[in-house]
Order: structure tokens, then sequence, then C-alpha cells
């Protein structure tokens, strides 16, 4: 039976409570208590609630983050209080808190025996400052700061940001505005541009002035797109609320009405107690997850801020302490190339040593070749150089002056530095390579993880801290000096007992017995994962032949385009990694062959063939299974259909057993499955 309006009405309610609920421990506490599945069936419940009875929607209904059409531009917002300015302290040093308690003390008339001041000290937050008003609880408009007197209403992009709840949690106040930051998380702003330059599109400059372009978007689609955060710091206009006392507790009344407050923050008495906090956040401003340029400290008591009052409209009460700038301008030497693990080949731009974001650095990253043109820098320019936290330092741009004679463009390199091998930019992608692949130093150790992980050869113990040691001990430079370790050798290394030694010396050994798709895989060409791999061991059947192949006859795999035809032909034209092939044959590494379409020996019983497995084997492994069948020229599938021609079930089988039976399918034990594969 449908639900009543009555009905209705209460499950909207309890819905707009629970995602709202569940909204705040998630952006704003960072505690999630729902699965993000439960979430978005919640939401959509919602959603559908509402579109069926459009008298159930709500100004405060988590449905309505983004709304509004494209404006033609930004009406403006009168700031019934005015959003005012406060000082700069910029010597970074200690004596910049002492200098500002000392003004305190002098205008409170404040002598040496007195106690000591009450300050709050908290982040000075690198974004855009922002108005939120809300009215009986409810965000009506957010403004920014604009002159001070009048900002521009950005209401519609504001509603994106979730940290920003558009009900307040226990207050119906008439009137509260609330102030704060809108800022840009480093790793949102990273991810951000990394979708840009794989999309080759323009790159942002900085957190910051990326979260003020976003706010300033027409379109709240395009805002909503761009990942902003919030943090609450002080009051506007009030009516109806009890302001508490001290700055600090307004902020942890700001908390409990579900506003984001940063932890970041003390009470601090005194100016050793400023130094104190200014020292202690200086020392983990790097580790923050956003830009901060400095310290904000305020008299904590608002009674002694109404005493200090203003001057020339800049609180007496308040003052910004800075940090050393995060930005700086320096002369670009030279640009030279890295190598990654993957074989990116990056330009690195070579800089006149310059003490940025709290150290001296020298060298920074331009990315890819099409940023690098993009910011149009050359060797010789006055660029500058961004470093913020735990990012990598880059050239955000240069500095317009004309050069003082012509300066070649520069150009990627033909041949990989570390390797020699051909470097080659995919068709459409933006990334040059190296195609040296296992046999390039720089991409070793990726190269040894990925031969060793469990779809390849499955090389048990050979994990990332022992692939570190063998490398940089010199001990492995290549794949078949793996199959040259012994127990006496891997036991000298550190941490590594006799037993573990033997265990990892068994796991090689097991790995020599494997199958033609698990090699393929296993060798890391670029573009073949597992079901490629498979596709041209099927095909092919023996490894001299897919070696020796053309173009032409790489594209004969099913699946196999031309970006992927190039990348084999590429990897198996380089002598290098054909001699790292025949050298782990020699090392005892082997594999079935024949069966391909080019090849018909042995028998292949499950040809054209599609089973799939479920539950659990008395003494196969589902990867093992799953080899057989593949080896025997079958399809292994996740589902089952009415093109499913076996399910082989073991042990506590489920919905795909009940599936099986409801259509009719073949089903199969594990003896069964060894029927057909002995069949011919």
């Amino acid at each position: 039976m449908s639900e009543t309006p009555t009905q209705a009405a209460i499950r909207a309610q309890q819905l707009r409570e629970l995602l709202n609920h569940h909204a705040h421990l998630y952006y704003v506490l960072d505690a999630p208590e729902l699965p993000d599945a439960e979430y978005d069936r919640l939401f959509q419940e919602l959603q559908a609630l509402e579109q069926a009875r459009p008298e159930l929607l709500t100004a405060d209904s988590p449905t309505q983050r983004v709304i509004g059409r494209v404006l033609d531009g930004f009406a403006h917002v009168r700031h019934a209080v005015p959003m005012l300015s406060i000082r700069t302290e910029t010597d970074t040093s200690p004596a910049g808190a002492e200098a500002f308690d000392a003004r305190v003390r002098r205008e409170l008339s404040l002598g040496e025996t007195d106690a000591p001041v009450e300050y709050a000290a908290e982040l000075k937050f690198d974004g855009l400052a922002m108005n939120l008003r809300y009215e009986c609880g409810l965000l009506v408009h957010a403004a920014t700061r604009g002159d001070g007197e009048t900002g521009e209403d950005v209401t519609q992009n504001i509603r994106t940001i979730k940290q920003i709840p558009l009900r307040l949690l226990g207050v119906d106040a008439p009137v509260l505005e609330v102030r704060g930051e809108v800022y840009m998380r480093r790793d949102d702003f990273e991810k951000l541009n990394e979708r840009q330059r794989e999309a080759n599109q323009k790159t942002f400059v900085n957190p910051r002035n990326t979260a003020a372009g976003a706010v300033r978007q027409l379109d709240p689609a395009l805002a909503a797109g761009k990942p902003l955060s919030f943090f609450a710091y002080g009051l506007g206009e009030v009516q109806g609320w009890d302001v508490p006392e001290t700055h600090s507790a307004m902020l942890d009344a700001f908390a409990r009405m579900g506003l984001p407050v940063s932890t970041d923050r003390v009470v601090a008495l005194g100016a050793a107690g400023l130094v104190d906090f200014h020292r202690r956040i200086g020392e983990k401003r790097d580790k923050l997850p956003f830009d901060i340029d400095g310290i904000v400290y305020k008299v904590n008591s608002r009674a002694l801020q109404a005493r200090l009052g203003f001057v020339s409209r800049e609180p007496r009460w308040a003052v910004a302490h800075k940090y050393p700038a995060q930005e700086q301008l320096t002369r670009l030497n030279a640009i030279d190339v890295q190598v990654g693990r993957t074989g990116k080949i990056t330009p690195v731009a070579r800089l006149e040593p310059v003490f940025v974001g709290g150290t001296t650095v020298t060298n920074a990253t331009l990315h890819n070749l099409f940023e690098l043109r993009r910011k149009g820098v050359r060797v010789g320019d006055q660029v500058i150089v961004r470093r913020a936290g735990d990012v990598i330092p880059e050239i955000v741009g240069r500095v317009s002056v004309q050069r003082p004679s012509y300066v070649a463009n520069f150009r990627m390199p033909a041949a990989c530095p570390e390797c020699g091998s051909a470097v080659e930019r995919e068709k459409g992608g933006i990334d040059h390579r190296c195609t040296g692949g296992i046999s390039c130093p720089a991409q070793r150790k990726q190269a040894l993880l990925h031969f060793a992980s469990r779809r390849a050869l499955d090389i048990e113990g050979l994990g990332d801290k022992l692939v570190d040691q063998l490398v940089d001990g010199g001990i492995v430079s290549s794949l078949p000096d793996l199959y040259k370790l012994g127990v006496a050798k891997l036991a000298a290394l550190e941490r590594m007992a006799e037993k573990s030694a033997q265990n990892i010396v068994d796991a090689l050994e097991k790995s020599k017995n494997t199958t033609l798709a698990r090699f393929l895989y296993g060798l890391g060409i670029r573009q073949v994962g597992e079901t490629t791999a498979k596709d041209l061991a099927r095909h092919f059947g023996a490894m001299d032949k897919l070696m020796d192949a053309s173009i032409e006859q790489l594209l004969e795999v099913p699946d196999v385009g031309p970006v992927v035809a190039h990348s084999i032909h590429t990897f198996f034209a380089q002598p290098h990694n054909c001699e790292v092939v025949e050298q782990l044959r020699a090392a005892g590494v082997q594999w079935a062959e024949g069966g391909g379409a080019a090849d018909a020996h042995g028998p292949r019983p499950l040809l054209g063939k599609t089973l799939v497995l479920t539950g659990t084997l008395p003494t196969l492994a589902r990867d093992a299974a799953k080899d057989m069948i593949e080896a025997a020229g079958g399809k292994v599938s996740s589902s089952v259909s009415k093109k499913t021609h076996y399910v082989i079930a073991g042990e506590e089988a489920g919905s795909k057993l009940d599936k099986a039976r409801e259509l009719g399918v073949t089903i199969l034990d594990e003896a069964g499955l060894m029927a057909l594969l002995n069949s011919h």
C-alpha cells in the first residue's frame, strides 16, 4: 500500500536528518559510520520521495546541494557588519608574537606584575573569506568579503560544499552570520591537477587561487566539480543568540552547531604561549593537509576585545603572524629528465637554489612536455617556484620579462637516459615513456614486484622491502638474477632468518613452472594486462611466435588494437628484452606451449565453452582452476547466464548455483571438471 502524505512527510524528515547526520560525520569529523552504498541508497530514496511529492522539498535537503541556473553575474550583498581585515606581522621570528603581546598590554595599561593576557591562537588559512548568513538556523545567503562593506552573492556555489551545513544544529536564532575560510586541500588540488593533465587541459597554479576561482564560477555545476572545504572562525551579524564570553568558547559552540572548526587551536597565556604555538605549528606546517601562511592571535575575552577596539579599521585585539612564503622567484638553470618506476619520463627543472616553504629548493617538477609548453618556461627564465607540504616543488609560471637572447625550446630525449631504449608517447596520450621496461634500471624495482605478483609468477615473500634490499644492495639487477639467489645470500640480509630465506628459495623454485599467459603478464609489457596476456597466449600458443609477430599479426588477436599491438611489438623489438626472456628460460622458467590459433598441437577440450566457478573446491585454488580451464581453451565468467555451459560448484556455493539450477545449466564438482579437462 502506498504511503499517506503524513507518512511520506515523516519519512522525508527522517531521511533528511539521517543524511545530514552522516554527512557531518563524513565531511566534518572524518568519522564515517555508514558505507557509501548505504548513504547513496538513502539519498536516492529521499530524491524519489521529493520527486513524487514536491511539497516535501525543503531548502536544507541534502538533495539541494547543487542547484541554480548559470548566472550572468553575481548580485552584490551589503554586509550588515563589515568584514574587516586584521593587521599582519611580517616578522616571522618570535619577536612578532612578543611585539603584539606588548602592544595589547600597553593598550590595556597592564604592568609587569599583572597576569599574562589570555589569547586564542589559531591557523591563518590560505583561502577565500566567506560570510554565511543563517536565519532561524537555515542557510539563506553566502557572500564574499569584497571590499569589506559589499561582497558578492555566491550562495549557490557555497551550497555545493558538503562541509557547510544547510541547517545549523540546535540553533534557531533569527540571524546568525558565521564567517570563515573557503579553501582547497592539497590532496584535492593535486588530484584535480592530475585530472587536468590527463585530459591535456590547463592546470591550476595553487590551491588558494583555485578555490577562489571555483567560488566565483557562474555555473554551480562547475563549482561542484572542484573539491572545496571550509573552516569557521568568526561572527558577523547576530540576532537572538547569546554570544559566548570568549572567542575559544564561540568556536566550541560553532562545532556543536555542525560547523567545521579547525582543531589546531589553543588558548595561550601571554607572549610565551603565542611563541610556543607559532613554533609548534611551524614544525608541522608541511604535514597539514591544507595551506596556511601564518597564525592568527586574538585576545580571547570578548570584553577585552571591546575595550581594545579598532584602529584604522583593524582590530587592536588581533594580528596575523606570518610564516615564510611558499612561493619564490628564482632562475631556471637547466631542464633535465628523470625516469620513474613505471617508465614515465618527467622534465625536471634545475634551479638556482632558493629558500621556499621552509627548505632550500634546487629542483622542481615540470610534469610533462605539454604542461612545460603551456607555462612557456625556457632555460634562463626567472620562474615562480611553489612548495607546500609534502607536495613536490613545482614551477607554476615565469615572470614576463624579455629574454636576453633566443633560447631553444626544450625537447624530450629520443632515448632513455637510463638504458638507451627508445622514448615514445602513446597516440593521444600526454606522457613520454621509456620502452625498456624490464631492462631499464629506473624501472627495476617495479618490474621485479610485478613479475612476483600473485597474478604473474606468484613468488610468495618477494615484497617491497625485500626488493629494496636486493636492488639497493646490488644483488639483483634483472629478472633472471632472482633465480641465482640462494639461502646463504638471502640469509645474510638484514632481518632475514634462514627459514625465511629457505621459504623464498622454495617459492622461486615453484614459480619456474607457470603458464604462458602468466609469464607474459609478468613481463610487464605496457598495455598488456591479464586478459590481453591470456588472449595472446591462446592465439599464438608459443613464446617465439609472439616475439616474432608483426603488428599486422598482433592485430589479428581478439581485442588487440593498434595501441596495444604497437606496445607489444616495440617491447620485443628491444634486443635486451628478448635477452631477458632467453635468460629466464635458461634459469629454468618454463610453461606449456602449443594450442594457439596458429598452432594446433594439443587438445583443447573446452574450446568455445564458458564456465563459472563458485564456492570452494576440495583441492584446486580458484586461480589454478581458472588457469587450467583457460589453457584448455575455455572462458571463465563471473556470472551465470543462458550462455554458460558449465557451473563448477564447491562448498558454500551461493546464488550462482541457484541461478544455474534455475536456468538448467549443467553443474559439476571438481571431479567433473577434471574429467572435462582430460577428455579428448
